[in-house]
């Protein structure tokens, strides 16, 4: 049963590697134009992500800078980390979990606030796009586990092993001690998530994760959850999340900054009583890292996180850009 209609030539062209001249700009950029600060001027069309995430960001903005939506910039735009096997913590080549199965997190949400997820889902390189599949052609927001598993095999989707001989060999060490801890801005839990504003102004966002490493069997974070991991509201703005997941879901954190950008603060001011909120639950702790990135309908874009080291990338015709934002602990 269809839920709506697709968008009309919604895809431009599949993720893969970017063209040379785009990848050379975008070295060059990250030499010139690394920003100490967080809040970014106003200006569409724009594309953001958590992370340094150049190559991305990159493909966002050849979707957005060709008239396409935003909705298909953010999932090309993560397609690439998806296949990118040196990427640990995203789609192909992520770590597994205590079992060795490579499971996958992911979702989108559209300027209509229609959304998409899949969770726990194993064999699929490209979960935001299956992701996408949800939310266009079922009545349904989430499918789990071998559900989503198998309606990506009825959508076309192929079957790929995800463990690569890296993350297999690291797994096997790590199975000598099954020494469980997160490690603040170490390839644990990387997640990309993305916010795009197109020509017309409309907004949409797009997260996908392969988790913690290590994880129990079955656990998810808050990278598949609306609300949570990813929140789009048109009118006002969108934001995205990364770090423990747990401490995410907790304070529905994505949805709260974009409730707070509503009440008028900046996506840098929401940003930061985003990540405040969750310090001021945890009474102290010092021991993960929680990074969150806000864009408003304006394009003015904000970052905060718990310690130094995050960062996010920002693409517009200004250029392309390392933000690095502060943090609750200097």
């Amino acid at each position: 049963m269809k839920r709506r209609n697709f968008l009309k030539n919604s895809t431009l062209s599949t993720a893969g590697l970017i063209t040379a001249p785009i990848l050379a700009s975008c070295q060059e950029d990250k030499k010139a134009a690394t920003l100490p600060g967080g809040e970014g001027k106003a200006i569409i069309p724009i594309a953001i992500c958590t992370w340094n995430f150049m190559n991305a960001t990159a493909k966002a903005w050849e979707v957005l800078d060709k008239g396409g939506s935003a909705l298909d910039a953010v999932e090309q735009g993560v397609m690439v980390e998806e296949a990118d096997l040196s990427n640990e913590t995203v789609g192909n080549g992520g770590r597994p979990d205590r079992d060795g199965n490579v499971t996958l997190d992911a979702c989108i949400m559209d300027k209509d606030g229609n959304c998409g997820a899949v969770l726990c889902m194993e064999n699929i390189e490209h979960p935001v796009s299956v992701a996408r599949k949800v939310m266009e052609d079922t009545p349904h927001v989430m499918l789990a586990g071998k559900g989503a598993e198998q309606f990506a095999y009825e959508k076309g989707f192929p079957k790929v092993n995800l463990l690569t001989e890296k993350a297999k060999k690291d797994w096997l060490a790590w199975k000598e001690t099954s020494k469980y801890e997160t490690i603040i801005n170490i390839e644990n839990h990387d997640t990309i998530g993305m916010l795009a504003i197109d020509k017309n102004g409309d907004i949409a966002g797009a997260c996908t994760t392969s988790g913690m490493g290590y994880k129990m069997a079955g656990r998810v974070g808050d990278s598949p959850i609306i609300g949570a991991g990813l929140f789009v509201d048109n009118e006002v703005g969108a934001a995205t999340a990364t770090g423990v997941g747990e401490e995410v879901v907790r304070t529905v954190g994505s949805f709260l900054i974009v409730e707070l950008m509503r009440q008028g603060k900046s996506p840098q001011e929401a940003c930061e009583e985003g990540v405040k909120r969750i310090m001021a639950k945890n009474k102290g702790r010092k021991d993960f890292q929680i990074g969150f990135i806000a864009i408003n309908k304006k394009g003015e874009t904000g970052g905060y996180c718990v310690h130094p080291g995050f960062s996010y990338r920002s693409y517009s015709e200004e250029g392309h850009f390392d933000k690095k934002p502060a943090s609750f602990y200097q």
